[in-house]
């Protein structure tokens, strides 16, 4: 189902076929689709899917280039949603699976502008990663901590390429509402409190005095926040698990963290 979307369609969107897997066009987002990190080399986004497309468009952000199934394109909310783009290129069904990452071709995509990393806003509640490396994670993380009104991510090298097209699914539309800064060493600039999760923590985090605004930092999936960077933290906490398990999964740990920052705010 397409979401509702706020901003003007461009009338003038120039609508060209294309049958050639050789096209340029076509070449260009086979690299994008197959480099995780290609955005920072290429300077786009690849958006796969209407969701993503729709939510992009929402914004009232025009996107540079709509590619669309011509089976899509006889539909008129997927033709009406593929005229925000300047630019638009109907192709087969065929080649749209040449150049998407999903197991299903997807019947639209946008080609968006990639403007590099955000600026860092040091007094902005945010969320760190530390070397997270599973893009399922990383995305999911974004989609709280927008739901649950951190405004910032903010990525330590190692950690997955944020734009990627794995994390932009997982994410589901939260990259537009985040300012998103990555590949950096350290957080030096952030002049909110850290606090870290740690099983080693003496507090448990339903006893701790939580600060706002705060950066939550999650830690690398096998190990964890690194010691430089937990030095660095105002309050390490451990959440409680009657159950007995060892550990949460990193994207379920934020979660918890970040929701009950939000309660105590609310």
């Amino acid at each position: 189902m397409i979401s509702t979307v706020t901003a003007t369609v461009t009338a003038t969107a120039a609508v060209k076929a294309i049958s050639s897997r050789d096209n340029p066009l076509l070449a260009r987002l086979r690299r994008l689709a197959g480099d995780p990190a290609g955005y920072r080399k290429l300077g786009e986004i690849l958006l796969e899917g209407d969701h993503l497309c729709a939510a992009f468009a929402a914004r009232g952000m025009p996107a540079g280039q709509a590619v669309i199934t011509d089976a899509a394109w006889e539909v008129p909310a997927m033709r009406e949603l593929a005229k925000y783009a300047a630019a638009v290129a109907v192709i087969p069904p065929a080649l749209m699976r040449g150049i998407t990452t999903l197991e299903s071709a997807t019947p639209i995509a946008f080609v968006v502008p990639y403007a590099g990393s955000s600026q860092l806003m040091p007094s902005a509640p945010s969320v760190v990663l530390d070397r997270l490396q599973d893009a399922g994670n990383v995305g999911t993380i974004m989609r709280t901590a927008a739901a649950l009104g951190f405004t910032q991510i903010v990525a330590i090298k190692g950690t997955a390429a944020l734009w990627s097209p794995k994390v932009l699914r997982a994410g589901m539309g939260a990259h537009f509402s985040l300012s998103l800064v990555e590949g950096l060493a350290s957080t030096e600039g952030l002049d909110v409190p850290l606090i870290a999760t740690s099983l080693q923590a003496d507090t448990y985090l339903h006893e701790a005095e939580l600060p706002w605004p705060c950066a939550w930092v999650m830690g690398n999936e096998g190990q964890g926040v690194g010691q430089a960077l937990l030095d660095r933290c105002k309050l390490a906490v451990r959440i409680l698990q009657p159950g007995g398990e060892e550990s949460l999964n990193v994207a379920s740990a934020a979660a918890i963290c970040l929701y009950e920052s939000a309660r105590r705010r609310l």
